[in-house]
């Protein structure tokens, strides 16, 4: 989620004739309950809602849900605000609606259950991650957010790696290959070990290995237990490793027919 510093709005370019509109409207709409006049605050300042949502729009939150969550905070500052105070709306908003989004991320968000305390410490970090990258020109180090913040240093680790919980990536994900083809992100993980299909084989190959001639038998050891390349067994023993290969292939056939038979 990226951070999101709050600015106050200015307040140029709002015309008398606007203010005086909205302190109607809320006039209205606090003291009458008038409906009509809420739906019009509503239809006026939902642009604002919609720009403060835009500031997230980095996470990766569709911005329909940003949206929704935002205008649930200007409907929360709408029901709030006290006109007769004299202060302007949007400068009682804009934190209003900021704290609905902040605590949509830190109750719905997040990808891993990570503890309340945490999440608060780890949002923090990421706001000041942002300040002071904004004010340096470059990343702050782990010592400058602590002092930043006050934090212990091990406060700060522990929240930087409690942002890596935000968002977990499906193996249903597409991941795109050096050749250019997209496959799931779960099909690239890992691969199938040669010598994977020697496991079944386990409880019985002992009995059986005595079957086979001791050149074959010196060669699946050493490629199995000593884990040499067929390049470094066709060396050791004075053969091709072609020649290596094919006597694999042959002896790892004959322990599967005679563990079978057996």
């Amino acid at each position: 989620m990226p951070a999101v510093a709050y600015n106050p709005p200015s307040t140029r370019g709002t015309t008398p004739a606007k203010a005086n509109d909205s302190r109607t409207l809320f006039r209205r709409w606090q003291r009458d309950r008038d409906p009509a006049a809420r739906e019009a605050l509503v239809r006026q300042y939902t642009p604002l809602a919609r720009g403060l949502a835009r500031r997230y729009g980095r996470s990766s939150e569709p911005f329909e849900d940003l949206l929704q969550v935002a205008s649930l905070g200007l409907l929360k500052a709408l029901d709030r605000y006290d006109a007769d105070r004299g202060h302007p709306f949007a400068s009682f908003a804009v934190p209003t609606i900021l704290g609905e989004m902040r605590r949509y991320f830190r109750d719905s968000g997040w990808a891993v259950h990570v503890p309340r305390g945490a999440q608060e410490r780890a949002l923090k970090v990421r706001d000041a991650q942002e300040r002071l990258a904004n004010v340096q020109g470059r990343a702050p180090s782990v010592n400058q957010l602590a002092e930043y913040l006050e934090f212990d240093i091990e406060d700060v680790i522990d929240a930087l790696q409690a942002i890596q919980a935000y968002e977990t990536l499906s193996l249903d994900a597409p991941r795109p290959r050096a050749d250019g083809e997209v496959v799931a992100y779960g099909d690239t993980v890992g691969h199938e070990d040669e010598r994977y299909e020697l496991v079944e084989l386990d409880a019985t190959v002992s009995s059986v290995l005595g079957h086979i001639p001791q050149r074959e038998r010196e060669i699946l050891r050493m490629r199995f237990v000593e884990d040499l390349t067929q390049t470094e067994i066709a060396e050791r023993v004075g053969i091709s490793q072609m020649q290596v290969s094919r006597l694999l292939r042959r002896s790892l056939e004959q322990l599967r027919t005679l563990a079978h038979a057996d």
